[in-house]
């Protein structure tokens, strides 16, 4: 059962053609490709196109032996039927007729005797595409079910930015060629955005760059840096704090700057002159002496360019972490020169007209929406969760595997084993989901459909066509969707186009190039002028300026509601003190940190990348490690209130002691008790605007014994 035919493909076969692709994964460098097609009709190799600036012929190792992926023999090629009980991963095979008309029947069972809002499409990033991710919303509007809230991966980081610079928004990424420090902050670019570190090794071999990185543990990408910064989990903003109260203390603060773009910047100065490197160390675990110096090289070099990532702001006082960050380069007037500046995302920079994608004509703004973190406190029937309304009794789900990232898994588990709660998963393979799902169908790859791409990292709009065809019965998103509205009587003129023409009619509303002359250019650039990408117009807000005090509680950034301590956070940058600390029951801080071989859960299949991953593990300082009796390879129980988690130890002086690193979303198989990572992990909202606080848990550790 989901077998592929036998590859024909010898090693010494030739490719048939190369064609242009686009890298679907949820990274920020949406990289250009160049796929090989081989003789039996499927993908070969898969390279990066140096004709593209930004990815300049250079992806990571993970995507470039794709082909072990898209040709795995375990991928799934046909509808499935759970015949076992839920989770037991009995399934036989269906037809898509039959499939299609089971998933109808229930959803229109539920919608009749709960109401439509007890079906909930539940979607993610496991593919980037704007039509396979985002099709999903137009059925959900068309037939005014629970609407999707997503927050587990940008809303701490982008309404923290926001609440500065008002806009999502930032300088060109090549520009750090003309860089004389780059400072890479909460992103270990060399596993997760590799396209990063090839630009910032540019500057530093062409012209001398220092490259800072600011992290909690000694990542591949902090062991290339020339100053490496390495500090507690959820201490950001302190040190943040303490950069900013050098650069007004020593006179590095530009002022004439300061004066034409900022907003509160006396109060600022004003508050910073007790946030001073000494209170700073004593929070963030640096040496007094390494915050002066990476303070003055700051406020010395006017071509200061700051890459901020998204790991520092999965923390319960993310928001407020990111939003001091971002606050540096403003303070010294980083942004006036080339090279200088700072980008955490270009996504606010596309203006992408996605109507007939999402359906937005058919929204409903009364339907409720949910949060996609919470999915289990939803799913468990938790009332403050439920957003006023009642159970979820049908979940369909695409691009994503809830069951393994998502928050509280114990919770997550529980909820999908419920009886009375029907769901149906559209994947590529048996993931934790789809093992609890009744019915399974098959999904294709990016290479097997038509899409439209925008990025975070870079200023290109490019598409990724059909190159091969899928294998066996494998269907697109899109094709679901509309079989499925068909069936459920949901009407909308997006359902009835193809996904090429649903890229044209995006890119026309758009006042982009039609789609023919995006596919012959392969890509186009949409770069921001320079005074645009530096906020040399302004910034964001009405009025202009950059604000360094902010309201909170009034953020306008698209949310149902605020979540969390809103009142209680600090205005003008600051720490936070409402992280989860250590405790004597509980003494280690863990972060569930990026694997370098994986991506959350996808390739967690691919042979190559489980064998350079190995098993489950944690990293922990050897000095604690002796003080437990551990040693390298040992299993060890990592405990919180939401769960207990297996994995064997690994000794690290890489990280301070008090902090451990689980790098791995494995499958749950993979695990010695068959729980992962996120059991540990909580689905309590950050604030102000919802997400979760992946890498902020203390966690008691204990050796097992053999």
């Amino acid at each position: 059962m989901n077998v592929h035919a036998p590859n024909t493909a010898r090693a010494t076969d030739r490719p048939v053609a190369t064609r242009a692709s686009v890298c679907p994964h949820d990274c920020p460098s949406t990289c250009s490709l160049e796929v090989d097609v081989m003789p039996d009709g499927r993908i070969g190799r898969v390279r990066g196109a140096k004709a593209q600036s930004y990815t300049a012929g250079i992806i990571c190792a993970k995507v470039a032996r794709y082909a072990e992926r898209a040709n795995h023999a375990d991928r799934l090629t046909h509808p499935l039927m759970r015949t076992g009980p839920k989770g037991s991963g009995q399934f036989s095979r269906i037809s898509w007729d039959e499939a299609l008309d089971r998933i109808a029947d229930r959803l229109l069972e539920a919608e009749r005797t709960h109401g439509a809002q007890s079906v909930w499409p539940y979607y993610y990033a496991g593919t980037m595409g704007l039509v396979m991710r985002d099709g999903i919303n137009r059925l959900t509007h068309a037939k005014g079910y629970s609407r999707f809230f997503a927050t587990i991966c940008v809303n701490p980081a982008w309404s923290g930015y926001m609440a500065g610079a008002g806009r999502i928004a930032g300088v060109d990424p090549r520009e750090m060629a003309a860089s004389d420090l780059i400072t890479l902050w909460g992103t270990n670019a060399v596993s997760t955005q590799v396209n990063v570190m090839t630009h910032a090794m540019r500057a530093r071999k062409d012209r001398g760059a220092k490259v800072a990185v600011v992290d909690v543990y000694r990542t591949p990408t902090m062991e290339q840096a020339d100053i490496p910064l390495l500090i507690r989990p959820g201490t950001d903003g302190a040190l943040a704090c303490a950069v900013m109260h050098v650069l007004f203390r020593d006179g590095h603060a530009d002022r004439a700057y300061l004066d034409r773009y900022a907003r509160d910047s006396a109060a600022l100065e004003e508050h910073l002159k007790t946030r001073t490197p000494e209170w700073a160390a004593q929070i963030c675990g640096l040496a007094v002496e390494e915050i002066e110096a990476y303070a003055r090289l700051v406020g010395t070099t006017p071509r200061a360019f700051f890459r901020i990532g998204y790991g520092f702001s999965r923390s319960r006082n993310g928001a407020l972490n990111m939003h001091a960050v971002a606050s540096i380069p403003v303070v010294a007037g980083s942004w006036q020169h080339e090279g200088g500046g700072a980008l955490h995302s270009l996504s606010g920079t596309y203006g992408m007209r996605k109507k007939m994608i999402e359906g937005l004509d058919k929204l409903d703004s009364k339907t409720r929406q949910l949060d996609q973190s919470r999915i289990g406190p939803i799913l468990m029937g938790e009332e403050d969760a439920l957003a006023g309304g009642g159970p979820v009794k049908a979940l369909f789900i695409q691009n994503t595997n809830p069951v393994a990232i998502a928050p509280e898994q114990d919770k997550v588990r529980a909820g999908f084993l419920r009886e009375d709660l029907f769901v149906a998963v559209h994947e590529q393979f048996m993931t934790d989901t789809a093992q609890m799902a009744d019915i399974v169908l098959p999904a294709t790859m990016f290479t097997e459909h038509d899409d439209l791409y925008q990025a975070g990292g870079h200023p290109h709009i490019q598409l990724g066509p059909k190159l091969v065809e899928p294998p066996g019965e494998c269907r697109s998103n899109h094709e679901v969707i509309a079989a499925l509205a068909q069936r459920l009587g949901a009407e909308h003129p997006g359902f009835a186009m193809s996904p090429r023409d649903l890229i044209d009619w995006t890119l026309r509303e758009s006042g982009r190039a039609p789609v023919d002359e995006l596919e012959k250019a392969r890509f186009i650039e949409v770069a921001q002028s320079f005074e645009d990408a530096h906020f040399l117009n302004g910034f964001g807000h009405r009025d202009k300026r950059f604000h360094f005090a902010v309201d909170w509680a009034n953020l306008g950034f698209p949310a149902p509601a605020k979540f969390g301590p809103v009142a209680d956070m600090p205005s003008l940058p600051d720490h936070w003190a409402v992280i989860e600390e250590a405790t004597p029951e509980h003494p280690f801080r863990l972060v569930t940190a990026p694997a370098r071989n994986f991506l959350n859960s996808s390739f967690t299949e691919t042979p190559t990348s489980v064998a350079r991953e190995g098993e489950p593990s944690l990293l922990i300082h050897p000095e604690d490690a002796a003080a437990l009796g551990i040693v390298t390879g040992d299993f060890v129980a990592v405990e919180n209130p939401r769960g207990r988690v297996v994995l064997k130890a690994r000794l690290f002086d890489g990280v301070l002691r008090g902090v451990v690193v689980s790098e791995q979303i494995q499958p749950a198989r993979a695990h010695r008790e068959g729980r992962g990572i996120n059991t540990l992990t909580g689905a309590d909202p950050v604030a102000p605007v919802g997400g979760a606080a992946f890498h902020d848990n203390r966690v008691r550790v204990e050796k097992l014994a053999d």
